[in-house]
């Protein structure tokens, strides 16, 4: 398995922001993929070397999140699609499988619909995505949280530290799970709650441009997800044309949590989507 001292990362200045990425570098179709919050590009370390065989992947924290510089305007998944334009042009990756799960989900939707000539395939999910507004737990409360003032004090080590130690646990992994947490310490983890919290504003904006999205797109969900129900990946799946929905048995973070089944998934979307 690939961990924060193995993985083939490196920077670039997108958008006058530093970025951090990961690049294989291996040949075969170019898969993007774009971090979950609040992890980082490390949570694709279980599927990197499975899906590294047959494709070239390139990971990226986007901009805010792991350890990538942000920027307030680039908190909403409008601007973050406008973005990963950017960032596919700037880097040269022609038309790739863009793999955007969690607070990708929505950033990738936008991409696709508003340049299709961009991507040439999605698998997408575990996002909140659906209209009316479908989430629940901790997440639920971060968007109806009155202002980010409340998460400006929290300790980050603690709260981050126990949500992603389940998935990636600081006594056997230390150095993912420091890479997560320290990701967002120093005021960054109430910055980034900016983004979920314009959803309310964003979805039904996306809502519209659904139907207009017509590249190749694999939905997924997981049955056991306390964050993002399963109906917003049905939610997706009913509304663009031609999409395959594939759900995992999984909670939140299924790319971690079932990393065969997930890569399995991907790989095959992506052989057939060429």
């Amino acid at each position: 398995m690939v961990n924060a001292t193995t993985l083939p990362m490196d920077t670039a200045l997108v958008d006058g922001l530093r970025i951090r990425y990961a690049d294989s570098g291996t040949d075969g179709p170019i898969i993007l993929l774009t971090s979950p919050w609040p992890e980082s590009l490390l949570a694709f370390r279980r599927v990197w070397p499975a899906l590294a065989r047959t494709s070239r992947l390139v990971a990226i924290d986007l901009p805010g999140f792991g350890h990538s510089e942000g920027r307030p305007d680039v908190f909403t998944a409008s601007t973050m699609g406008e973005f990963l334009h950017r960032f596919i042009a700037e880097r040269g990756l022609g038309l790739p499988h863009v793999v955007a799960p969690d607070v990708g989900t929505s950033a990738a939707l936008f991409l696709a619909a508003r340049h299709p000539e961009a991507v040439r395939s999605l698998v997408i999910g575990g996002g909140a995505a659906a209209v009316p507004l479908e989430v629940t737990g901790t997440l639920a409360g971060i968007i109806a949280a009155p202002g980010i003032e409340v998460f400006e004090a929290q300790d980050v080590r603690a709260t981050i530290g126990a949500t992603v130690d389940p998935v990636a646990p600081r006594s056997k992994e230390p150095d993912v799970w420091e890479d997560y947490v320290s990701a967002y310490e120093n005021g960054r983890f109430a910055q980034s709650t900016q983004y979920v919290r314009s959803y309310p504003e964003q979805l039904p904006q996306l809502a519209d441009l659904l139907p207009e999205v017509a590249v190749p797109v694999q939905v997924f969900g997981a049955t056991d997800d306390p964050l993002v129900p399963l109906s917003n990946a049905r939610y997706l799946a009913g509304r663009i044309t031609g999409s395959e929905l594939t759900v995992l048995t999984a909670g939140h973070f299924a790319w971690e949590e079932v990393p065969e089944q997930f890569a399995s998934m991907v790989a095959d979307w992506v052989t057939r989507a060429e």
